[in-house]
């Protein structure tokens, strides 16, 4: 009896020792921290699977605990900061949450700049390696990528062209799509994305500018009942950062800080920017089987409305000469690079 006793207790504490020794394979545990909930396609399809293959690839030796829907305190738009002052490690938001931060990168997020978001995303991926080491410079950047352009999602008229936009009030994804609408005389509403369904339902907005990657979650397909989407051109996209503390990754020893970069740049913006792109077609589909109407912005149609948004673009090239950047450089680059992906 004895001797079982004590074959028992050297298991469990063989065992305990183990457990230990497991803990303590992780010599950094990393906090990401991010916006939305644990149902949503970033988190599900895209952060948590990267996280599982870094600390895979580390063998434990990373360890990295996702905080999604701001569980460790702020707001979305301090999320950046968060991670520049290791109040977390990293962190995955909206750059455009904070206005003036990437001057550069807004040529993204102008009316009919983007292609898939694959190509977007790698696009831009490269143009900020190599032409926003300033915007960047107090945080090791993993990825910068864009969602699938986004499509019209009206409550209750069908629009087939600029004409049928009038004296509707559009909900305008970002600054620049704001001003696009009022150059075709559209009436704008800045709301939160959560305010969405509720707007729609009480008539506060008759059309949401989104792709189907947020129109699904948000169940925006059963308050609406028509969609026009975009062919040729996207109509618009965000852009988004995934970054990284900097003290954080250069603490790190080189074969650790290699497992990062093999996780990180043009091959990520590529993936996230694919997983963005395969969701949308399985967004989309509920609203397909819900019945509702689907119209198409193509050919002269779709000339009529970049013509009209064009002063937009122009604009944003004078600004940015203004604030002493080369804006009609840095918009061939964008749409260059866009192209040089697309083309792959």
């Amino acid at each position: 009896m004895k001797k079982i006793q004590m074959t028992s207790l050297a298991f469990m504490v063989g065992s305990m020792m183990s457990i230990n020794a497991l803990a303590a394979d992780a010599e950094y545990t990393l906090k990401l921290h991010h916006m939305l909930p644990p149902a949503s396609n970033a988190h599900s399809n895209f952060l948590e699977p990267w996280a599982k293959k870094v600390e895979e690839e580390s063998n434990g030796r990373i360890k990295i605990d996702i905080y999604p829907a701001m569980q460790l305190g702020g707001k979305p738009a301090q999320l950046f900061d968060q991670t520049r002052k290791g109040i977390v490690d990293i962190s995955w938001t909206v750059a455009g949450y904070t206005p003036g931060r990437f001057p550069k990168m807004t040529s993204f997020e102008l009316p009919f700049i983007p292609g898939s978001a694959k190509a977007t995303s790698m696009a831009l991926q490269e143009y900020a390696e190599t032409e926003m080491q300033d915007e960047l410079k107090d945080v090791h950047l993993l990825a910068v990528h864009t969602h699938t352009p986004g499509s019209l999602h009206s409550r209750d008229k069908r629009i087939k062209s600029l004409e049928d936009l009038q004296d509707l009030k559009v909900r305008a994804p970002n600054k620049y799509m704001s001003e696009a609408f009022s150059a075709i005389g559209v009436n704008t509403v800045f709301l939160p994305v959560p305010e969405m369904p509720s707007a729609l339902s009480k008539g506060v907005i008759d059309v949401a500018v989104l792709p189907y990657e947020v129109v699904l979650p948000m169940k925006i397909h059963e308050l609406v009942g028509h969609h026009t989407e975009f062919k040729g051109k996207g109509l618009y996209s965000n852009t988004f950062a995934f970054t990284m503390n900097k003290k954080v990754y250069n603490s790190m020893p080189a074969d650790l800080q290699k497992v990062i970069d093999n996780n990180s740049g043009v091959e990520l913006a590529g993936h996230i920017g694919e997983v963005f792109d395969n969701y949308e077609v399985f967004a989309r589909k509920y609203a397909v089987d819900r019945g509702n109407t689907f119209d198409y912005i193509e050919g002269a149609e779709h000339q009529r409305w970049e013509e009209k948004m064009a002063p937009v673009v122009d604009k944003w090239v004078e600004d940015m000469n203004d604030d002493g950047y080369e804006g009609q450089r840095l918009l061939d680059k964008t749409r260059a690079l866009i192209k040089k992906y697309e083309d792959l």
